[in-house]
């Protein structure tokens, strides 16, 4: 287990968790991905109705594009984000407001560049107009798009993948990297504000960590009172540490907007996170309700360290499975050693961790 010296939990948990460090960036390439798929869209359409295949192309980037990277959080990401977090109903309308703005303007665009850059149609008026069959069209996969995308929001959007290609169906054994997010203070919120007020305070909080989980490629899978549950298959969850990562970019993520915290619900959101890995047997289950499952010792386990978080008042425990599948740690990352602690369940005894970020990471 890569480590520095030991400390005791009340210095583990002296150091706030999730100051400093590198944000994941999203992937440059699906910039140049989205226009490929507009592209191609284009010329289906334009095979399909017999449009010049130049011209269809063209619309079909600048069409097609612009709503894939809406829909990826690259484009109007705070309208986006405050539409998700609608009811279903006003969701719905919102968006789909939003798909029809951006064809007629990415129609209108593409139009003048086909009129002045390559002499297409007479004039610009008719370039920049639009087809009632291709505005059809486009409207037609608009809504689909809009309701698929809820659907697979209301799932998540992992759990609506492997349920569309089957993939478990039949029970597999694999290996996935454990992440259970704690609420801190979460009753006495409850105590001092009401359950009302409680829930609108952690449905916020849950909404805030959507964006850092998705940076770091995980996968939310459920949520349990104050908790959430994360995951990630072995290669991405280690890979540049992002599964670690993940924490502290949860944390600066609601720092980054302390003032609105405090002035909406007046208290700031702590957390308490405890991470492990191991194999697990991943199912399908339910009939009316399908959801995908986990059974296995490392789901179990990754809830006693939560709990063992919770006793030591440490704010973030990682075991030494998972340390030694991280390998050595990237250099703003430092692991110090809590020493071998029972874990109910486990007849032997587990190595723990708590991870802080270093003091150069802080200053980036």
């Amino acid at each position: 287990m890569t480590s520095s010296s030991p400390v005791t939990p009340a210095e583990a948990s002296a150091r706030p968790l999730g100051q400093g460090g590198a944000v994941i960036p999203f992937r440059a390439r699906f910039w140049i991905v989205a226009p490929l798929i507009g592209a191609l869209a284009g010329l289906l359409y334009g095979h399909a109705v017999g449009v010049d295949p130049f011209v269809a192309a063209v619309r079909g980037v600048f069409i097609g594009a612009p709503l894939m990277l809406y829909e990826r959080g690259l484009l109007l990401r705070r309208w986006r984000e405050a539409t998700r977090r609608a009811a279903t109903p006003v969701f719905a309308v919102a968006t789909l407001a939003t798909y029809i703005a951006m064809i007629v303007l990415g129609n209108a665009v593409a139009g003048t560049i086909l009129h002045r850059g390559f002499g297409v149609m007479a004039d610009a008026r008719s370039a920049m107009m639009m087809s009632q069959t291709g505005f059809a069209y486009a409207l037609g996969i608009s809504a689909l798009a809009t309701f698929v995308f809820r659907v697979r929001e209301l799932m998540g959007p992992r759990v609506f993948a492997s349920l569309l290609v089957g993939r478990y169906h039949r029970p597999i054994t694999e290996e996935r990297i454990f992440l259970f997010l704690d609420v801190a203070g979460s009753t006495r919120f409850a105590e001092e504000h009401g359950d009302l007020a409680a829930q609108s305070w952690l449905g916020a909080i849950f909404a805030s960590i959507a964006l850092p989980v998705h940076r770091a490629r995980g996968s939310i899978d459920d949520y349990v009172g104050d908790m959430a549950l994360v995951s990630w298959s072995i290669d991405r969850g280690t890979r540049d540490a992002a599964c670690l990562r993940c924490v502290f970019d949860v944390v600066r993520t609601i720092e980054a907007e302390s003032e609105r915290w405090v002035a909406r619900f007046g208290a700031m959101p702590a957390f308490r996170a405890a991470l492990h890995c191991g194999p697990v047997v991943t199912a399908e289950i339910g009939l009316e309700r399908r959801k995908i499952a986990y059974f296995g010792d490392a789901l179990n386990t990754t809830s006693r360290l939560e709990g063992l978080a919770k006793e030591l008042d440490v704010p973030l425990i990682v075991s030494g499975d998972l340390l030694d599948r991280l390998g050595p740690l990237p250099g703003d990352l430092r692991a110090a050693d809590l020493g071998l602690r029972p874990v109910r369940g486990r007849k032997e005894p587990l190595r723990i961790a708590t991870v802080r970020e270093t003091a150069a990471s802080h200053d980036r």
